[in-house]
């Protein structure tokens, strides 16, 4: 069955070549990236004239913006796949005084996920992507409130993704399915490249496993999973998503600093 698929950061990597594996198994699949360059360049790559939208997600207008987008062309999303994410950034503060790194990884996806919900039927899904690199949310960082390195915002704003995306389900029992995924360690993404200088394991490792989170009936009934392809199986996300106190208090700040 053809299913309607939008992937954020689309443009390489493991974006990419999802949207090229869904495209070629006959799925609708539309495109997100921040540059027109790069997504035209994408959907010449995907074929088949796919839709592409544009959106920089460290800015919450932007993000406000594709959603109204994509409710405009369509009255059914199947299945969001959040992959876009940085971990390097020239920039660590937004215009507004936001981390740049909690923005992009967390915010925007969270902002993405409720906005687009009233399309995403109860047998769709969210699957979002995660890091093996998972650590306890600053929240005065997440605000901006106070400097972190590069790789420590990145582990928490993954953990911060991965704890969203259970507490939606737990919101949502009926569905649609939300399972958090990490696509595998160090694969040869452009973050890992510049990040790590690197070429990384091969990229079709993540993008089978978004693939299989997408569309599989295997990840039918992993909604408020955390799923480690390292492992190859569902896993433990780190304890602190276990945390009521330390969840509730972050999931506050989400829903304030996304203006929910």
């Amino acid at each position: 069955m053809t299913k309607t698929i939008l992937i954020t950061g689309a443009t390489d990597g493991i974006g990419l070549l999802t949207a090229k594996t869904l495209t070629a198994e006959g799925h609708n699949v539309l495109l997100h990236g921040r540059s027109a360059d790069k997504l035209e360049a994408a959907a010449r790559e995907v074929g088949g004239n796919p839709e592409t939208y544009r959106a920089d997600l460290s800015l919450l207008e932007d993000v406000n913006a594709l959603v109204a987008d994509v409710c405009a062309k369509h009255d059914t999303l199947d299945v969001l796949i959040n992959n876009a994410g940085v971990l390097k950034v020239p920039n660590t503060q937004t215009d507004s005084g936001l981390d740049v790194r909690f923005m992009v990884n967390t915010i925007a996806p969270w902002a993405l996920t409720v906005g687009l919900l009233p399309i995403i039927p109860k047998d769709g899904r969210v699957v979002s992507l995660s890091s093996a690199a998972q650590a306890p949310v600053n929240i005065k960082a997440m605000r901006g409130e106070q400097q972190l390195g590069h790789n420590e915002a990145y582990a928490q704003s993954k953990l911060a993704l991965t704890i969203w995306s259970k507490e939606l389900a737990r919101e949502h029992p009926d569905g649609p399915v939300f399972v958090s995924v990490n696509p595998g360690s160090l694969l040869a993404t452009k973050m890992v490249k510049e990040s790590y200088g690197m070429a990384g394991n091969d990229l079709r490792i993540g993008a089978d496993i978004l693939r299989r989170a997408a569309v599989s009936e295997e990840f039918a009934n992993a909604s408020g999973q955390y799923y480690d392809n390292d492992t190859g199986r569902i896993a433990r996300p780190h304890p602190a998503a276990a945390d009521r106190a330390h969840v509730a208090q972050l999931m506050a700040a989400i829903r304030e600093l996304a203006g929910a």
